[in-house]
């Protein structure tokens, strides 16, 4: 039978594994695996245990850096070997009032997004030049399409956390403003596509050192 709406709702954990499992079912991009799951070269399989499956990164909140108002713990195949090829990661992220996770894309998954505490506001832009926001409370889930740019920002007075599932093993993150104005991209690049002088420019690259 199901619950009231006045009963308690779902932990965390549980509301997390189906989420990722949603989006595992949805939308895998990764390689097809000819094994039950990856193991890496020279590791014995005939050796693992329980712990090879298992992840403790997201026992505690992350740490924010002395200075920043956004930190994020990643599980990917890069520190995850076995998430390797099952089309399936996941990240936990902390704001501050103020922090925002810049917009961004994800190259290689769908990104489905769960705020466990605190007021989020989100934002999401279509291929048509579309925008989308919504203001997300605890419980709230939101979905950001794979390839397409969105953000995160706690415009609130209390630290939010949010939990999210990827559909790839490695989604890969493209942060726009540490892409365009960071990685060297000529100038004279910037004053064509963006229409201004060199000045803003200077004053748009300078906090990524260039």
């Amino acid at each position: 039978m199901l619950g009231s709406s006045t009963e308690m709702a779902p932990r965390p954990a549980l509301v997390m594994m189906i989420t990722m499992a949603v989006v595992f079912t949805a939308q895998a991009t990764d390689l097809e695996l000819t094994t039950d799951f990856f193991v890496s070269v020279g590791t014995n399989k005939a050796n693992l245990t329980g712990d090879y499956f298992t992840s403790m990164d997201f026992r505690c909140e992350p740490q924010i850096p002395e200075g920043a108002r956004v930190a994020v713990k990643k599980i990917t195949s890069d520190t995850f070997p076995v998430l390797t090829g099952l089309g399936l990661s996941s990240a936990q992220i902390k704001y501050l009032p103020g922090g925002i996770n810049p917009p961004h894309t994800h190259p290689r998954g769908t990104e489905l997004l769960l705020v466990q505490k605190g007021t989020l506001t989100v934002g999401l832009v279509d291929t048509t030049n579309k925008f989308y926001t919504q203001v997300l409370r605890k419980g709230d889930v939101f979905v950001f399409p794979k390839g397409l740019v969105h953000y995160q920002i706690n415009l609130g007075h209390k630290p939010v956390i949010a939990y999210v599932a990827f559909s790839s093993s490695n989604p890969g993150t493209v942060s726009l403003p540490a892409t365009l104005f960071g990685s060297g991209i000529p100038d004279n690049v910037h004053m064509t596509a963006f229409k201004v002088d060199g000045g803003v420019v200077d004053s748009l690259q300078r906090p990524f050192g260039k």
